[in-house]
């Protein structure tokens, strides 16, 4: 009954991209009930995270959608500062905040820390269909930045290797490019937000479309290096303030 309460909240795209994982996840559990038992399940996971696994793919590993990005492997803080967001109405999609408006922080927290344990492979990049010279435009902003601009290299961030800094910054690398440009295009129409200082609103709001479309054509291409495990900790100072990184409430 829950999984048919959360997908009467969907579009009919979305609808159409979850009826069918809901279903089988469903299938899946009632033909292996020990997969929900204490036994083999002691938190009860299997079961909180159907809602998740439906839609961003068994074990949060994302699909080939491109709608829902990966959760296995994220900061834990990451993806509870999300879960938060979506919760509190800084980031705007009915469906998640439908899911999230009763849960509690801790309950919350909780199932941040489940995914973000798991360690599932990354499939490879698909080719790059942009040009030799939009790449390498992504390239230069990814690594340096435009400074007559006030744009910070990525790199600054996330990790030199872009797989993210633990506990609050996430990687770019193994998304898809559909994803990251709808990402970019909210924060620059104010339809996604984080805790104040929003930096990433700062950000997206120095670049130009032609920008966001070369970052995000280099960084869908690129393969995930070391399994894309964040980093432990920031090389050096962030360029800027960051709420979401400075605090997790």
């Amino acid at each position: 009954m829950a999984v048919v309460k959360f997908l009467r909240t969907l579009s009919f795209p979305a609808f159409a991209l979850c009826a069918l994982a809901a279903f089988n996840a469903q299938a899946q559990l009632a033909q292996a009930p020990d997969f929900a038992s204490k036994a083999h399940d002691p938190d009860g996971m299997a079961v909180r995270t159907l809602a998740c696994t439906t839609c961003h793919g068994a074990q949060g590993k994302s699909t080939s959608s491109g709608y829902f990005p990966r959760l296995a492997g994220k900061p834990a803080g990451y993806l509870y500062n999300q879960l938060l967001n979506f919760r509190d109405g800084r980031r705007a999609y009915p469906t998640m905040s439908y899911l999230l408006e009763n849960l509690t922080d801790e309950y919350l927290r909780e199932i941040a820390e489940h995914f973000a344990v798991l360690e599932v492979p990354y499939p490879a990049p698909l080719p790059a269909s942009e040009s030799a010279s939009v790449l390498e435009h992504g390239r230069k902003l990814v690594f340096e930045g435009d400074a007559a601009r006030s744009l910070p290299a990525c790199v600054q961030c996330h990790g030199k290797a872009m797989t993210g800094v633990a506990p609050f910054v996430p990687g770019l690398l193994g998304l898809p490019r559909d994803y990251l440009n709808g990402q970019l295009g909210a924060w620059q129409s104010g339809k996604r937000h984080a805790q104040q200082p929003d930096c990433m609103a700062a950000i997206a709001r120095q670049m130009q479309p032609e920008d966001v479309s070369a970052v995000s054509a280099w960084l869908a291409a690129q393969p995930v290096p070391d399994g894309g495990k964040p980093v432990a900790a920031h090389a050096q100072a962030l360029p800027m303030r960051c709420g979401g990184v400075e605090v997790a409430k």
